[in-house]
């Protein structure tokens, strides 16, 4: 299912943890989807208006003196029938961009240098990673101790912990395997073919 698809579910299911506003809504997906899915208020609010034209939800605006007015949006029983078989249906396959592997891919013509900052960058980025996944991690059993679905919620965050230590080991392998390589060809910096089958 496309991203927008699954962004319809990812708001119903937020709305059975309670009421909430659009605002609170993306602060919600930033402290526990972050590290692994993103919404922006440009999709979270005009996917709440469509979930509002089709009964998924209901809208309440709640007046402040001095403040602008909050809508805040709950869930109905057609909502929940809605996530209920989105949640019983297989998950899309795991799609994967990962701008560093490109650069791996066609980096024979690439000097070893700025391949090994490439992979150096990239271990730096998952090491952050890893330390959101820590606060994540620590906060949730903090904050949710006796939440009945804390076990399901840590598990989205091992995941990411696992996937990352797995990058970190793959860095120190291509960091080993790059710095043994010679230095490319000047020859293809002027232009000879070098494709895998030539």
């Amino acid at each position: 299912m496309a991203k927008d698809g699954t962004t319809r579910f990812a708001l119903l299911g937020f709305l059975t943890w309670g009421p909430m506003s659009g605002y609170d809504i993306r602060k919600t997906v930033a402290q526990s989807l972050g590290n692994f899915w993103n919404e922006s208020y440009g999709q979270i609010y005009p996917t709440l208006k469509t979930l509002e034209a089709e009964g998924l939800v209901t809208r309440t605006v709640q007046r402040a003196s001095g403040r602008p007015d909050r809508h805040v949006h709950a869930i109905t029983p057609a909502g929940r029938d809605a996530l209920q078989s989105w949640l019983r249906r297989p998950a899309e396959p795991l799609k994967h961009r990962v701008e560093v592997l490109v650069k791996l891919l066609f980096g024979g013509v690439a000097d070893r240098a700025t391949l090994r900052s490439h992979v150096a960058r990239f271990r730096d980025e998952q090491r952050a990673l890893l330390a959101s996944y820590a606060r994540s991690e620590a906060r949730l059993r903090e904050e949710s101790a006796d939440a009945p679905d804390l076990p399901l919620w840590l598990l989205t965050v091992q995941c990411g912990q696992e996937v990352g230590r797995a990058y970190l080991a793959w860095c120190d392998r291509a960091d080993a395997v790059i710095a043994a390589l010679p230095e490319p060809d000047p020859a293809l910096e002027a232009g000879e073919s070098r494709g895998r089958n030539s």
